[in-house]
């Protein structure tokens, strides 16, 4: 059993076509197929049912696949990990989600560039969950993201946590009001654009006594939801797991492709949403950003690399964001990534 084996069947098993996977690897279909039936020879099993079209994967097959290409994935990460400790790039890469685009990004690059102007910056718009693919495979060298990922070849660091506000129409009722409950906005159409979702561990929360009233007051909330508000299942859509955290249920929910797109139905008159305050600069014309009255209704900001090689400039990165900081009088705690190289 060798490399060569195991990606003619990772390619032919996720193409279900011998000739597809041909193209894919460059191999003729011929090798392809004498690869495949030497790794089943060597192993004394059928992976491949090659008497329906498309392809089937035997159950021996399937079972084989799903253990077989996370090892592969691992053996590809480490092998990219090894030649960028080799020989390190001088350009820092670096992931970001849209909303952090609008907050203090741009700022941060400046400054990280007043600090250090030899530095090379390459920023990628890629969402949170993406971005953990991406720092394996080198696409990227160090992530902003929204949201915490549990991965062992993940490390990261929570840098602040950002307020959000409601975004709604400027003909809403509520829209010249400048503090919000949720309670209250609980009856409109609530538009969801998250592409990423919470973990399942992180949507366990406990009641305080706001929230508690907040429960009680959902009496008088219709319930004609397109979530069911008493489900055994966890809410894992974050905005949603916000209403959740004080027993609410929006009214209705439409979900987007992306929160440009949320801000614009916003606009339109379609229904209100919730965004980072840094976003409340956006389609000022036709929206009104109002303040929320929970303390806890929040987005975190973290930044991620991978735990066994930190580009050298991210230090310097991390000076350029505490730096910024605390010309804004934002509250943080200063954390490094740590090399375990």
């Amino acid at each position: 059993m060798d490399l060569k084996q195991l990606n003619a069947f990772i390619a032919v098993a996720d193409l279900r076509s011998f000739s597809a996977a041909a193209t894919k690897t460059g191999l003729s279909q011929p090798s392809l197929s004498r690869l495949l039936k030497q790794l089943e020879t060597d192993m004394g099993v059928v992976l491949i049912d090659r008497y329906h079209r498309p392809l089937h994967l035997t159950e021996a097959g399937s079972f084989f696949y799903d253990k077989i290409s996370t090892i592969l994935t691992e053996i590809d990460t480490v092998t990219s990990m090894t030649q960028r400790l080799s020989a390190p790039s001088s350009v820092l890469n670096i992931g970001f989600v849209p909303s952090v685009l609008y907050g203090l990004l741009p700022e941060i690059i400046a400054t990280l560039k007043q600090f250090s102007p030899d530095i090379d910056v390459n920023l990628k718009d890629i969402s949170s969950y993406q971005q953990m693919d991406a720092l394996k495979s080198g696409e990227i060298d160090v992530g902003f993201g929204r949201f915490a990922h549990q991965d062992p070849w993940i490390q990261q660091i929570l840098l602040r946590h950002e307020r959000y506000v409601v975004a709604l129409p400027k003909s809403h009722p509520l829209a010249n009001v400048r503090k919000q409950r949720l309670i209250n906005l609980a009856n409109n159409r609530l538009i969801l654009y998250h592409q990423t979702h919470l973990p399942v561990s992180s949507t366990v929360t406990t009641e305080t006594g706001t929230q508690a009233n907040d429960k009680l007051s959902t009496n008088r909330v219709n319930h004609a939801t397109t979530h069911e508000a008493a489900s055994s299942e966890p809410i894992t859509e974050p905005l949603l797991h916000l209403f959740a955290q004080y027993g609410i249920s929006p009214f209705m929910t439409t979900t987007v492709s992306d929160l440009q797109v949320a801000l614009g139905l916003v606009a339109a008159g379609e229904g209100i949403t919730l965004v980072p305050a840094s976003l409340q600069t956006v389609r000022t014309e036709q929206i009104s950003y109002q303040r929320l009255v929970h303390e806890n209704v929040t987005s975190p900001i973290y930044l991620h690399t991978l735990k066994d090689f930190v580009h050298p400039k991210i230090p310097d990165l991390l000076t350029a964001i505490y730096h910024v900081y605390e010309q804004r009088g934002i509250t943080y705690r200063q954390q490094n990534f740590v090399s375990q190289a």
